[in-house]
């Protein structure tokens, strides 16, 4: 890799590293080239690109020219693609070339810039050498940005059009609304950079999650605008090759997700004490629930250098929370950032007092308000003063702490009991036998739902149900033991961490009207 670590700020990826004012340069570069192929100020592009430099270079172009940012999965069909598209009407598509033939059929008719996986990328994902040239017929990204000079006077960055992961249905756009606040997104990205991820001149970030993702994408952008900041990204997440990079990059600001911590935690314990981590100072969580078990067994590894924030991609980074603070106060989500108020309320839509479960309402103004693309109604269901519902059920202490209980739609109910699938994860993952689960309802004709565990076991353990039980006896009530245990060789999960919960609930709600 060209460069050393002691180069100064920089951007980089396994193959290329640039220093941060020849990043920005080409990043205005991109910006011209954009300008040249029409892309005004509030025209939408789509990003269908795995992580790489040229995956930033591409973000922090389009932030320049004022384009607005439609971040698509890449793991997504090409159906599901195409409704993205269609909903989002962007007037240009950039695409690594090897996900081209998969895709393609959501990509006719529009205009199409491809960019060719380089060593690290193809390593990673097996890429071959004909799907690394694919598309011929598409001009090149970097061929466009060579022949341009940089843009002499950027734009007002606008938000991200994110899409949402579409667990219940089809997948609503959010579109943020710059309505009380600045219309230049990237003074918020400096306010989460310096007030969240506590960034610093000389601080180095990495991610290995995926970019089309709202949280590491937001904190990713954030580290590209502050000043002084290194920003390091790989193509995916390996666990020991996620700490060789830290030993060696001297990492000091982190993202991870609790999946990837528990395959950080699942490497032998003398391949783990290999490697130098010292230079970590900050690592931040969001997205999944973090089991208290598996916080406090990371904390005890790094050192009190977590901090877990719970968001939506409708709201932004709403509450953030220490080590310290969570070891005090076990299972807090912390407290409201940026200037946000979060409030709890009960079925009948009235202020559940502390320390009762209910909806969680949250406003966050620095972020400012949204929309749903596709669904011009739907913001308005999900408000109340002012303050915006996503669907979790939890409760506040009476310090204002937040303690998340659950997702409302994933709530079972079962004999009239109220029961919530963290709770009874939770408790698995602290058994040794069981790498991952996902508990959810199955319909049941006496009780109205049933709890359904799928679980993929650890290496080496044979899948034994009685043990799963005996495991649980003691731990949980008898009304939350499982009563369907499920064995699979892995879960459907997304590179964030999240399980696609519905992909394991359709086969035991075929045939039934009601879906959970």
């Amino acid at each position: 890799m060209a460069g050393s670590r002691n180069d100064g700020a920089f951007v980089s990826d396994r193959d290329r590293r640039l220093a941060k004012p020849d990043f920005e340069r080409r990043a205005a570069m991109g910006a011209s080239a954009l300008r040249a192929l029409g892309i005004d100020e509030d025209v939408p592009v789509a990003l269908i690109l795995q992580n790489d430099l040229s995956h930033l270079e591409v973000m922090r172009a389009a932030a320049l020219s004022g384009a607005v940012v439609v971040a698509v999965n890449w793991h997504a069909e090409a159906e599901e693609v195409a409704g993205i598209l269609e909903d989002s009407a962007p007037e240009l598509v950039v695409i690594h070339r090897h996900l081209l033939k998969r895709l393609q059929p959501a990509l006719a008719g529009r205009r199409v810039v491809c960019i060719r996986p380089e060593a690290a990328l193809r390593t990673a994902y097996g890429i071959g050498d004909a799907d690394a040239a694919a598309g011929s017929g598409h001009p090149e990204w970097a061929d466009l940005v060579e022949v341009q000079v940089p843009l002499a006077q950027r734009a007002p960055m606008r938000p991200f059009l994110r899409y949402t992961s579409g667990s219940t249905g089809r997948p609503k756009g959010v579109r943020r609304l710059q309505t009380g606040v600045s219309r230049d997104f990237e003074d918020v990205l400096r306010r989460v950079a310096t007030e969240m991820m506590r960034l610093r001149p000389g601080a180095r970030y990495m991610t290995a999650a995926p970019l089309y993702h709202s949280a590491p994408s937001t904190l990713t952008s954030a580290a590209l605008v502050a000043e002084g900041m290194s920003t390091f990204v790989l193509p995916k997440f390996e666990p020991e090759a996620f700490l060789a990079t830290i030993e060696a990059e001297r990492i000091t600001h982190l993202y991870l997700v609790p999946t990837m911590m528990h395959r950080l935690l699942a490497l032998p314990e003398e391949l783990r004490a290999r490697y130098d981590l010292s230079s970590v100072e900050y690592c931040v969580s969001t997205g999944s629930p973090w089991p208290q078990d598996l916080k406090r067994s990371m904390i005890d590894w790094w050192g009190p250098v977590f901090w877990e924030s719970y968001g939506a991609t409708e709201i932004g980074f709403i509450t953030l929370v220490s080590s310290e603070e969570a070891l005090a106060r076990p299972g807090t989500a912390g407290r409201p950032q940026l200037g946000g108020s979060i409030m709890i309320l009960d079925d009948q839509g009235n202020r559940a007092p502390s320390g009762h479960v209910g909806e969680i309402f949250v406003r966050l103004d620095a972020f400012g308000g949204f929309d749903y693309s596709n669904d011009p109604t739907g913001r308005a269901a999900l408000e109340v003063d002012g303050h915006y519902s996503v669907g979790d059920l939890g409760w506040l202490d009476e310090d204002g702490y937040l303690f998340i209980t659950d997702r409302k739609k994933d709530m079972i109910i079962s004999g009239g009991a109220n029961i919530f699938p963290a709770e009874i994860e939770s408790v698995l993952l602290r058994a040794p036998f069981v790498y991952d689960v996902a508990v959810f309802g199955a319909p049941d004709p006496e009780f109205g739902e049933q709890i359904v565990a799928a679980i993929q076991p650890a290496a080496g353990w044979t899948p034994n149900e009685p043990e799963v039980r005996a495991f649980l006896d003691g731990r949980l009530a008898r009304f939350k033991h499982p009563r369907i245990i499920a064995f699979h060789d892995s879960l459907p999960r997304e590179d964030s961490g999240k399980i696609f919960k519905p992909r394991l609930r359709e086969p035991y709600w075929q045939g039934h009207t009601r879906r959970v």
